[in-house]
């Protein structure tokens, strides 16, 4: 399966590569155990430490797992080995300003994400939907479940859009959402009741596959999230200065 490679270029680059090509071409199954590392070593025609630095390269970008006394396996991908590296980059390089880049991110994705629903919706998708719109409408009062709950309709709503691409993306912004909806929650009287009217009008307007009214549902919803955001960051900014 793999070919020795010479001297001209870094050895362990080009071990990695060759691996890395193969899990691509699929002669590597997700779950399959690798040969043992000497005998990867006289495949490649390369020494024990030239290999163990192509195979370290590999573990960490998430391609192989190493598990002592069992050993080495191609890792078996998931949405999470897309999303985790995303939401770990966001949530690590979160800041104020972030927070907005994050909501006008959403404000130029979701509203078409909407309009793609409502063509594509199916009756599993409204039932979710509503079921999340009750949930949120009750008394609940605990901020960090009122938050989960707003973030999950979005994400019903990206789900019901048909694209299986689409939840891909969104799902790293919305794992980091919950620092600042768990904020507008507490801060701001209205969150709840605006949330309840929005996702209401989007829900009917989805429902109806009406494209337009969907769009346009969300954008309104966006922009007052937009508002929210801002009141609570200022509250912040005031009272760090205090």
């Amino acid at each position: 399966m793999f070919k020795p490679v010479g001297s001209r270029i870094l050895l362990s680059k080009s071990v990695e590569e060759q691996i890395e090509q193969a899990i691509q071409q699929r002669k590597l199954a997700p779950g399959q155990k690798l040969p043992t590392e000497l005998q990867l070593c006289s495949s490649f025609g390369v020494s024990r430490t030239v290999m163990r630095e192509a195979l370290r390269m590999l573990s960490a970008r998430g391609l192989i797992t190493i598990q002592k006394g069992k050993g080495m396996f191609i890792q078996d991908f998931s949405s999470s080995s897309v999303t985790d590296p995303m939401r770990l980059f966001l949530k690590l390089n979160y800041n104020r300003d972030q927070a907005l880049d994050v909501i006008h991110a959403r404000q130029a994705i979701e509203p078409s994400i909407t309009a793609m629903a409502a063509r594509h919706r199916k009756s599993e998708d409204l039932t979710k939907l509503k079921t999340n719109l009750k949930a949120l409408s009750e008394k609940q009062t605990d901020v960090e479940i009122l938050a989960g709950l707003d973030l999950e309709f979005h994400m019903l709503l990206a789900r019901a859009s048909g694209n299986p691409i689409i939840p891909l993306l969104m799902e790293p912004i919305h794992k980091l959402m919950p620092q600042i909806k768990s904020s507008v929650y507490a801060t701001v009287d209205d969150a709840r009741q605006s949330a309840v009217k929005y996702h209401g009008m989007i829900i009917e307007s989805v429902e109806r596959q009406d494209v337009e009214a969907s769009r346009h549902w969300m954008e309104e919803h966006l922009k007052k999230a937009e508002e929210h955001a801002l009141r609570v960051l200022e509250q912040a900014t005031a009272t760090a200065h205090n």
